[in-house]
């Protein structure tokens, strides 16, 4: 602050968060590759992987995020003026609609009752354990950074370590058509990333199960070029619409829009015209790095020692956990011991064949708890 002004720096708070959102899909894709047979079920990337189609996924995923927050800015006279209203009158109701969406999510996910058990199980011990941590004397930043690293990044390396996971080599050209599936995916996308920054806790893989519904998919291994478009699509437009719930219901929806909340003190019509246009140029720019990126990395993937590659990221990501804590001032052994918790947790969805998204539990049921003004 002594520095920058508050408008020069969220601008790169809303960049930052903008090319996270579509550069985040390079190392998802390349990084926690499971075994073959598994790989569809945990993340619609992998499968492209596996089919030596790399770089078609990463085509696939910048045109759906490009796209959908194209969607996202052209519906923004339509949000300004009935969501403002709408969010007032269905406030009372958030805690029911999120019960509801979850309960949806898990049936939906899931094709039997050892499924339905399992996902059932994982949802509400994440969320009692989102619950009791996040009411506990720890900055809730080291508790969030330290939850989501075990449950989606530790866990899902040491599972691929376990299973002698490698790429395939991939195909240098791709086949990239767009179709009316494509543009149904980036409209889904769009559409379905606005929702989800509306509803608290929710995540990106609810937010990809609600535009394959949006976009009329009964499975997404009938579509997965337009679900893998979907998928980049939820992740930038709610990105940008936690940002644009700042100046439509005074509620920022993520942690950047909290940050920029304190930063801007009076925020108006002016603010919001330039989140969005900063929004745009960001994505666009980030268009370019994604696929020479992605490329690059597809070109050289299997120079690199994959396992090896895996480890030095698992040390990374404790490391990093362990930094924070020391500097918030935290007790070290509690946060370790919350990090094994939560990278065992991390590890069930991988063993008992269900989807890692239910471990949003850890905000969805804390989130329910508050709207339904449970103490």
């Amino acid at each position: 602050m002594s520095y920058f002004s508050p408008e020069c720096l969220t601008v790169f708070l809303i960049s930052m968060s903008i090319s996270h959102s579509l550069i985040d899909f390079i190392p998802t894709m390349f990084l926690g590759v499971p075994d073959e047979a598994t790989a569809l079920s945990v993340l619609p990337g992998h499968y492209f992987m596996f089919q030596g189609r790399g770089k078609e996924a990463i085509r696939l995923v910048t045109v759906g995020g490009f796209g959908s927050l194209m969607v996202t800015v052209m519906l923004l006279p339509f949000f300004i003026m009935l969501l403002p209203g709408f969010y007032s009158l269905i406030k009372p109701y958030i805690a029911f609609i999120l019960t509801i969406v979850s309960i949806y999510m898990i049936l939906r996910l899931n094709k039997g009752i050892y499924e339905i058990f399992w996902s059932s199980i994982i949802f509400i011990f994440s969320g009692i354990m989102g619950w009791a941590t996040l009411n506990s004397t720890v900055s809730p930043n080291v508790l969030l950074l330290t939850m989501f690293t075990g449950f989606y990044g530790v866990s899902t390396l040491l599972f691929s370590l376990s299973q002698n996971s490698h790429l395939p080599p991939q195909d240098l050209d791709h086949n990239l058509k767009i179709d009316g599936s494509i543009i149904r995916g980036i409209l889904a996308g769009g559409i379905a990333g606005t929702i989800l920054g509306f509803l608290p806790g929710m995540g990106p893989a609810q937010g990809s199960i609600l535009a394959q519904e949006i976009s009329g998919g009964k499975d997404m291994g009938e579509n997965r070029e337009g679900f893998l478009v979907a998928m980049g699509g939820v992740n930038v437009s709610d990105a940008l619409f936690s940002l644009i719930t700042i100046y439509l219901i005074g509620n920022p929806r993520s942690g950047v829009a909290v940050f920029i909340d304190k930063l801007i003190q009076n925020f108006d019509l002016q603010h919001l015209l330039m989140f969005v246009f900063v929004s745009v140029t960001a994505v666009s720019i980030s268009v370019f790095f994604c696929i020479v990126l992605g490329d690059l990395l597809i070109t050289n993937i299997n120079k690199l020692d994959y396992n090896q590659l895996s480890r030095w990221v698992i040390i990374l990501m404790t490391v990093l956990v362990v930094i924070f804590t020391l500097n918030e001032g935290s007790n070290l052994y509690y946060i370790l011991f919350l990090y094994i918790i939560s990278i065992s947790l991390g590890l069930i969805p991988h063993y008992v064949g269900v989807n890692k998204s239910n471990l949003m539990g850890v905000l969805i049921i804390p989130a329910v708890v508050i709207y339904a003004s449970i103490t």
